[in-house]
């Protein structure tokens, strides 16, 4: 049994959907369903899965044991378990561009507008969308650090405050930003969490698109 196939035996042991799955080990439904298509080969989220699903993360991982076969300790433990949140909510996932372009005239990614959709455990307050990091801009040594390749989720309704993660548009880019809205002396400013890159200033003419309530992280 390849590991594609001892994947979709743990989810199904656990009676979960692919995009439950997904939410409770914290990864796309897009990187569930390439693992058990065989696109993707591996995970660093086996032993988070396997949990999820109760079952041999040895076995999951290399086929070595059997599925439910798990080494016991009497150590108590002072870890709960949080509860994990039974509904999913759908969102389109979008290019920079499109972002760049939501308009809160119109309705801007009516259902079948985009080719791609992942869930979330997260409810919007209005229209929501997912984004791709490109860059290291957002790249930083200590928490939080969002890498390029992680998937960001915006709620174009949530509140707009100083300190929050924000997509912004800028005067003379046909595409969106992702910056850190910080305020000083009244002025707003985006600032990328890699100082390398340079602080702008979010005049007038900046426009405010959503704020990301949520990151993903793909390693498969």
């Amino acid at each position: 049994m390849e590991f594609k196939d001892r994947l979709k035996a743990a989810r199904q042991h656990a009676k979960l959907n692919q995009a439950e799955l997904a939410v409770r080990a914290g990864i796309t439904q897009t990187s569930i369903s390439d693992l058990e298509r065989g696109k993707s080969k591996a995970t660093a989220h086996v032993a988070k899965i396997a949990d999820v699903c109760g079952v041999n993360a040895l076995w999951l991982s290399d086929g070595k044991g059997d599925m439910t076969a798990f080494i016991t300790s009497n150590e108590p433990s002072n870890v709960s378990m949080a509860e994990q949140s039974s509904r999913m909510y759908r969102y389109p996932l979008v290019s920079w561009v499109a972002a760049g372009e939501w308009s809160e005239t119109v309705e801007p990614y009516p259902p079948g507008a985009a080719d791609e959709y992942d869930v979330s455990d997260y409810k919007a307050k209005g229209p929501a969308f997912w984004l791709v990091v490109k860059g290291d801009s957002m790249t930083a040594p200590t928490a939080p650090s969002i890498p390029e390749g992680s998937q960001i989720l915006i709620d174009t309704r949530a509140e707009v405050l100083p300190g929050k993660l924000v997509i912004a548009k800028l005067a003379g880019s046909n595409e969106a930003t992702f910056k850190k809205l910080v305020e000083d002396g009244g002025v707003r400013y985006l600032k990328p969490l890699n100082s390398a890159y340079p602080t702008v200033q979010c005049t007038e003419d900046c426009r405010i698109i959503g704020v990301v309530v949520r990151s993903l992280t793909k390693f498969a």
